[in-house]
């Protein structure tokens, strides 16, 4: 592509976004607050949820909704109430038994019980089990092999020419990783994002899943793959791998068949949705701050503060819920005993009370980390010193290649509300 053609893809897909972007605004001003419903995955689709939760935070920041499919629950969008509960696992329970982390409450027999979906301490004893995957030991062991790959993934891409990001470098990336930390069969890695797509995918309302029952099956076979291996790892002495590391822990080497195939997901899921979705979401924060960029030329150092801004910025997990084991006042709101409260991650990361210019990418913020994206408290993201490594070395790489990145056509979103993620990203890089 010449340069006329890529500003003019630019220009035309910049041009419907801002039109679409203020339709979005004047609606959620609009509807009456009773109204408001924030679990609607097209809304995450298009990318007008922000606005709806900025309206929220303004006028009802623990926000009651009665929904059909989900049933009653709190909606908590600021950053110190979401803080509040995320740190107070003694009153608000993650555990499969209470709902665990999802919205919606299925049948008992039918919930996948994971460590995440755990109360202590039993939620502290499997966490343990895979801790060492993400020691600074085995971080620093793994920093030659991540940057060996990126590079080769990125001297691959084409020039001049479009190409979807998410398929050559994020999902490839992640996925070569995931890989790694699995010893999982190398030439089969996409496997794993297959998997990881169908375990955050709603059937029939995607191109992921026809129906429950297929999903079901496609889960299955993933549990009947990982039972493969784990047979193999049980009986072999303990390696440095994640179902190594299960199959030998005490706390886990005797999981049921819901809880093997909760964990496996679990460890799928959060090695793969936050660093794609962040690997996508960073090149189009670039593009839409241009300024941003130029400022991360002059500085590659700033290559530091940018990933965790990224990371804020795009939020891949929009919430997590709870369930109130007590009476609790969040907000001015007084939740009761059994209550569903839903944290809104992304809104806490566009709170204008505890972030400045949130709504903007700002690579060199005094406080970077200052973000609800890995979650707080007993819960946080067992996996965010990696995720931050291979991000840190993915621009690193980037900025030794590429003086522009030009997003040239309107991104795909995944339609769901608990993964903020991408399908296409289209970019061309100039020669």
């Amino acid at each position: 592509m010449h340069s006329t053609e890529i500003a003019a893809a630019r220009t035309d897909w910049e041009a419907e976004r801002q039109a679409a972007d203020a339709r979005a605004r004047a609606e959620a001003l609009a509807v009456p607050l009773d109204q408001i419903d924030v679990t609607k995955p097209r809304l995450f689709q298009d990318d007008s949820i922000g606005h709806y939760f900025a309206r929220l935070r303004r006028d009802a920041p623990v926000h009651w909704h009665e929904n059909a499919y989900y049933g009653g629950f709190w909606s908590v969008t600021r950053y110190n109430d979401i803080m509040a509960v995320d740190t107070n696992h003694a009153v608000f329970s993650s555990d499969w038994t209470n709902g665990g982390i999802s919205l919606f409450d299925g049948p008992m027999d039918a919930r996948l019980q994971m460590f995440i979906a755990m109360d202590p301490p039993k939620h502290d004893e499997q966490r343990k089990s895979v801790s060492p995957i993400v020691a600074p030991a085995n971080l620093a062991a793994l920093a030659g092999t991540i940057r060996q790959r990126t590079q080769a993934v990125l001297d691959s891409l084409p020039r001049n020419e479009p190409f979807d990001w998410v398929d050559k470098v994020s999902i490839e990336l992640t996925t070569q990783m995931l890989a790694t930390l699995f010893d999982f069969p190398f030439e089969e890695r996409r496997l794993l994002t297959r998997w990881s797509d169908v375990a955050t995918s709603v059937p029939g309302t995607d191109k992921i899943t026809a129906s429950p029952e297929a999903r079901l099956a496609e889960l299955g076979q993933c549990a009947a793959y990982f039972g493969k291996l784990w047979n193999q790892r049980v009986n072999a002495a303990p390696g440095p791998d994640l179902i190594s590391m299960l199959a030998h822990s005490p706390a886990t080497r005797n999981m049921s068949p819901q809880e093997f195939l909760g964990n496996i997901l679990l460890l799928i899921v959060g090695g793969n949705d936050t660093t794609r979705n962040s690997m996508s979401g960073g090149v189009l924060a670039l593009h839409q701050h241009p300024g941003e960029w130029a400022k991360l030329r002059a500085n590659p150092a700033l290559v530091d503060s940018l990933v965790p801004e990224i990371i804020r910025w795009q939020t891949p997990l929009p919430h997590m819920r709870r369930t109130a084991l007590a009476d609790a006042v969040i907000g001015g709101q007084q939740i009761r005993k059994g209550d569903k409260v839903v944290m809104w991650y992304l809104s806490g990361n566009r709170d204008e009370s505890a972030i400045d210019n949130p709504e903007a990418l700002v690579i060199d913020r005094p406080r970077p980390r200052q973000h609800l994206s890995f979650g707080f408290g007993i819960h946080r993201c067992v996996g965010n010193r990696l995720a931050e490594l291979q991000l840190k070395i993915l621009w690193e790489e980037i900025l030794q290649r590429f003086p522009r990145i030009e997003v040239v056509g309107a991104p795909q979103r995944t339609l769901s509300n608990f993964v903020r993620g991408y399908t296409h990203l289209p970019v061309v890089i100039p020669a």
